[in-house]
């Protein structure tokens, strides 16, 4: 496992460089996916080339998935699971909650899990039954806990919202009936950060539905390597219709909230 949590630290390390060094001024969109605002940038394409050659040259069995190349097979029974920019659109605007995302799974199971947050000048590592841990710029290290004790009505909740219309309406219903019943609501723009910001106590949870794999791979082995809980509803694991992420002792609460409100609906 070492070996994976080195190779990804340094991949995700040497990618978000080319992303701040590389990126132009007139940085535009090369094309679409789900709507005319879910847009993908060269340096999206660029950063998934560049972190797919890396491992495959130092591990040329394994597989990937990627938000942009799709899945390619493999025969070692380890899958790299990329999000080349996750928060393409803060990248888009030179706004700071963007990362590079990578994930490894051994036989199905992620266990090692890295964001790496440049503009912010952090790196989040993780590795199953290991702990996790954010490495600052100046190189000083903390192991990371989420907030524990936090009610519902006091948590500080992340959540995001999709591209297409009808989602988005949907999105502003199940906010609707969840503001009114916490602290306040933060919506940052990266899930990858969000999930990272919940492992470090920034804030109590996070809720979103829209996130596929590559979105909560690595943030969501970071929060449960901090002691929460990541999932679904009603004992689902998290996917594209709901993923969600707390302390155990608040996610059931905020789980029940976003039951009530319908939230995978």
């Amino acid at each position: 496992m070492q070996d994976l949590l080195e190779l990804a630290i340094s991949t995700a390390e040497v990618a978000a460089v080319m992303l701040v060094d590389k990126r132009p001024a007139d940085l535009g969109v090369a094309y679409t996916k789900s709507s005319s605002t879910d847009v993908v940038t060269e340096m999206d394409k660029a950063s998934e080339r560049l972190i797919v050659d890396r491992i495959r040259a130092a591990r040329p069995g394994d597989a990937f998935l990627g938000e942009e190349g799709g899945e390619t097979g493999g025969s070692s029974g380890v899958r790299w699971i990329i999000d080349p920019i996750d928060g393409t659109v803060n990248y888009l605007y030179d706004l700071p909650d963007w990362a590079v995302s990578i994930a490894a799974e051994v036989d199905g199971e992620v266990v090692v899990g890295v964001v790496a947050a440049p503009a912010r000048g952090e790196l989040y590592t993780a590795a199953r039954g290991r702990g996790s841990h954010l490495v600052r710029a100046d190189g000083s290290t903390r192991r990371l806990r989420c907030n524990t004790g936090v009610s519902l009505d006091q948590a500080l909740v992340a959540t995001g919202f999709g591209y297409a219309a009808e989602r988005r309406a949907r999105q502003a219903e199940t906010l609707r009936q969840v503001l009114p019943r916490v602290r306040d609501i933060r919506r940052g723009g990266s899930a990858a950060v969000d999930l990272c910001s919940v492992a470090a106590g920034r804030v109590d949870a996070y809720y979103e539905q829209g996130p596929h794999l590559w979105d909560f791979a690595a943030g969501g082995l970071i929060v449960q390597e901090a002691g929460g809980s990541v999932g679904g509803l009603n004992g689902r694991p998290p996917s594209v219709d709901l993923t969600m992420a707390a302390a155990p002792d608040l996610f059931g609460p905020l789980h029940d909230l976003l039951d009530e409100a319908g939230a995978a609906n």
